[in-house]
């Protein structure tokens, strides 16, 4: 779910700005998971950026706020969500802790790093939502320390199918700033992309595990 409407257009108008995101139907990257995608997100550029960063740690804490009242730690997932979690717990005067995706093999072999928030509340911050599974992977661990994780708060979200099925098998409510939709809506409204790549995006959140590129 995003936060709203306003702020979802204008986050993602952000984003595209200062490619962050970056949309390329006719030449698709590829993922980690081999997948051909026509989108390729990267929210840790906005760290480059006074402005941007400061708009979105501000929309974020608000939200956390509004929503949560103030929770007792703020956790970010590892690695990409380090930077902007910790600019979200100075904004509330919050302790900070990440978490990473499993146990290092050595020294101390943790998987969080900062003060275990055992019997205390959480808010995980992420900066990007695909399948679900890596920012669940934190939360588990969270869970497994006797922290109450109270929701999760993310810059982005593809939106897909199975995101949200994960997310309600491990009854936690996600929130974020934007998401594929509004994305999409305001590339269209700016002239970022034209009417065909728009539908040719839209195919691809469809099935994004099989798409292939279209020719036009």
């Amino acid at each position: 779910m995003i936060f709203d409407k306003n702020t979802a257009k204008k986050t993602a108008e952000l984003l595209l700005q200062i490619n962050a995101i970056k949309l390329q139907p006719q030449e698709p990257f590829t993922w980690a998971s081999g997948w051909k995608s026509p989108i390729y997100c990267d929210n840790r550029i906005t760290l480059s950026y006074p402005l941007i960063r400061n708009y979105l740690r501000e929309n974020l804490a608000k939200f956390i706020e509004d929503k949560y009242g103030k929770p007792d730690v703020i956790a970010g997932v590892a690695t990409g969500a380090i930077g902007i979690g910790m600019l979200v717990a100075e904004q509330l005067n919050l302790p900070f802790i990440y978490v990473r995706p499993e146990a290092k093999k050595h020294g101390r072999k943790n998987q969080i790093e900062g003060i275990v928030p055992s019997g205390k509340t959480v808010v995980v911050v992420e900066d990007l939502i695909s399948t679900g599974q890596s920012s669940l992977n934190a939360v588990k661990a969270l869970r497994e320390c006797n922290a109450h994780v109270k929701g999760m708060v993310a810059i982005f979200n593809y939106g897909f199918d199975i995101a949200v099925q994960n997310f309600q098998t491990a009854e936690l409510n996600l929130h974020t700033l934007s998401n594929y939709d509004n994305l999409l809506e305001q590339a269209l409204d700016t002239n970022y992309i034209n009417k065909e790549q728009h539908q040719t995006l839209q195919s691809w959140k469809k099935d994004p595990a099989s798409w292939s590129p279209v020719t036009l």
